[in-house]
Parts: C-alpha cells; sequence; structure tokens
C-alpha cells in the first residue's frame, strides 16, 4: 500500500491509533492499510465477525466536523458499484471516523507493481475498464440528482487520483469523499484541497466547475498510462494568481494526445460533456468501447473497428515538449 507520515489528531484525549486499539465497541484496529495527505485507513475486526476498513481524519473544529459529517452522511445512502461502500459515519475526540467496505489495494499499487516488478506500464484494455468503472461512479456523483439538506444537488469528488481508486476484486471503486463538495450550478465556491498535482486548475482559483473531476481524471489516467505526471511540479499551496503550464503529452500515442488536450483544457466548457464521453473517447484511439449486456450488468471491455471520429483541433495547447515549448517532465507521479 501507499504510505504517508503518520496521521494524528492533536485534540486533548483523542484515541491511540495502534495495533489492538478499539475506537467503538466491538471494533478492534488490526493493521495500516494506507495513508494520505489528510487520513489513515485501518483493517478493523468488526463486531459482526468480518473485516472492514476503519477510515480516521482528524478534526478539531466542532463546526468543520459538523458539516463533514453531513456531507459524508449524504454517502451512506449511495448505491453504486463503482463507490466503495460507506457503513457508517461518526466522530470520536478528535477525529471522524467512516466505516467502508474493505478493498485490497489502489491503482497505484498495481501501476508500481506492473513498473517495479513487470518492468511494463499496465495494459491498455485493463486501464481502459478502471478508468471507465471510474468515470461511471464520477457522472453518477457529478449529476445534480442527490438530496442534501432538502436541495437536489451534485457532488464535485475532489481529490481524484490513482490513490483514491480502490480494487476490490477486479472492480475499481472510487474512495475519499471527504472533500466531496455539493454543487449547485456551473460554479461552485471551493476552499484550496484536494492534491495539487490532480486539481483541475478553477480550483486554484476558488470554484468547482462540472467538469473538474473530468480535468483531474484525466491526469489520473495519464499517470497511469505513462508513469509521469503531464505538468512540472505544482507548488504544494499555489496562489490564486498561479498559472499551470500547458501539459506536455508527448509520452502518450499520437492517437491519444487530442483527447487528453481537450480533457486537460483550462476552460472547463472546452472539456468533454461527462467523464464516460471523455473515457469513451480514449478507447476509441485503440479500437476498443465499453459495453455491458444490461443496465446493472458489468461492464467489459471490447474491441470496436469503427474508425475514430477526428477530435477537434485546439491551437492553444502544445501536444508535444520540445525546446520551444517549455514543458518540463516530473518522474515522480506519486
Amino acid at each position: 500500500m501507499t504510505f504517508f507520515p503518520k496521521i494524528r489528531s492533536n485534540t486533548p484525549g483523542a484515541l491511540n491509533l495502534q495495533v489492538g486499539a478499539e475506537p467503538s465497541p466491538g471494533y478492534r484496529l488490526k493493521r495500516v492499510r494506507g495513508r494520505g495527505g489528510f487520513a489513515e485507513v485501518w483493517e478493523c475486526d468488526a463486531p459482526n465477525g468480518g473485516q472492514v476498513a476503519l477510515k480516521f481524519m482528524p478534526s478539531s473544529n466542532a463546526a468543520t466536523t459538523a458539516r463533514e459529517i453531513r456531507t459524508l452522511q449524504s454517502f451512506l445512502v449511495m448505491d453504486h458499484p463503482h463507490l466503495i461502500r460507506h457503513n457508517a459515519v461518526w466522530s470520536l475526540p478528535g477525529y471522524i471516523v467512516i466505516n467502508m467496505e474493505l478493498a485490497e489495494a489502489t491503482l497505484l499499487d498495481l501501476m508500481l507493481v506492473y513498473q517495479n516488478e513487470l518492468g511494463q506500464q499496465l495494459e491498455p484494455a485493463m486501464l481502459g475498464l478502471y478508468m471507465w468503472q471510474v468515470a461511471d461512479a464520477l457522472d453518477f456523483l457529478n449529476a445534480r440528482k442527490h438530496v442534501l439538506d432538502g436541495r437536489r444537488v451534485g457532488f464535485q469528488h475532489g481529490d481524484v487520483k490513482p490513490s483514491n481508486i480502490l480494487l476490490v476484486g477486479d472492480v475499481a471503486k472510487l474512495t475519499d469523499h471527504g472533500l466531496a463538495t455539493p454543487t449547485h450550478g456551473t460554479r461552485t465556491p471551493c476552499p484550496q484541497q484536494g492534491t495539487p498535482a490532480y486539481a483541475a486548475p478553477e480550483a486554484f482559483i476558488g470554484y468547482y466547475s462540472e467538469q473538474s473531476d473530468q480535468y483531474s481524471l484525466a491526469v489520473t489516467y495519464f499517470v497511469l498510462r505513462t508513469g509521469l505526471l503531464p505538468f512540472p511540479p505544482t507548488p504544494s499551496d499555489p496562489s490564486v494568481s498561479y498559472i499551470r503550464p500547458l501539459p506536455d503529452l508527448s509520452p502518450l500515442p499520437e492517437a491519444e494526445r487530442p483527447v487528453l488536450q481537450r480533457a486537460l483544457s483550462a476552460v472547463p466548457t472546452s472539456r468533454f460533456p461527462n467523464c464516460k464521453e471523455f473515457v469513451a473517447a480514449v478507447l476509441r484511439t485503440q479500437k476498443l468501447k465499453a459495453t455491458r449486456e444490461d443496465d446493472t450488468g458489468p461492464w467489459k471491455i471490447v474491441k470496436d473497428d469503427s474508425p475514430p471520429p477526428r477530435p477537434p483541433s485546439n491551437p492553444n495547447i502544445s501536444l508535444g515538449g520540445g525546446p520551444s515549448s517549455g514543458m518540463f517532465r516530473r518522474k515522480d507521479a506519486t
């Protein structure tokens, strides 16, 4: 699994996260399964004899904690095959605790296994299936059909990246909804949050568009396809005046570059209408498509022999990486 430094609450009396600790009656911590910049996930024995994942998010502000719990509780009623199931949400001194479905690994872990042990990148058809599954989940989240405080809202996930895509068997599931922001229109104010390297440029100036998650999904695809980030390192705390350089898409096969060019447009309305249309366009360049037998069946990737449409050109985006482009590549994409 992928690890960051230990995440601990500074609140007096906060639970000591260690093997054997009981954060709630019947739950016993077994081992750390992962850490990110904002939370720590533990495998845990559950009261029913099974295993679950408990995610601990430090929280010391009562008003912020209540707001975050209310948003997270919205996900308890969401049933989608490519969203990690949330079983319960509660608070302890110093932490918000999320009881979640236990997964086996992340897509970042899988990419590193392929690179370090097999000496190759992820297979396009397999990666295409995982991206399609996540796109399906994001389009479900983004649609303004969820009810929060009596209003119909959509959600921008706000932190789409390889380490937030979990594998349960051969199924990819999106997780880490702690930064999800309810949206009511085409522009929704948001604080600077999430992971800057994957964030859409509009998030740097304080708002989400309806295509912000799509941008992050495009960066995620590029990283998983190439092992690189398409931009030079992003500042950890970018100012509102920060302007991200144009992406260097030269590591991709030539046919895929115009598709990523569109999804990574700095203008949200120039991107694809939704995430599945973006992934479908990628698959077409590989003569593949996603299909399923009925509306509830599992997705699969099959060959598609129809000719791919020619995408529109955009002279404002560089597809190369030559000396005149001013682009750089970052090899550490984790």
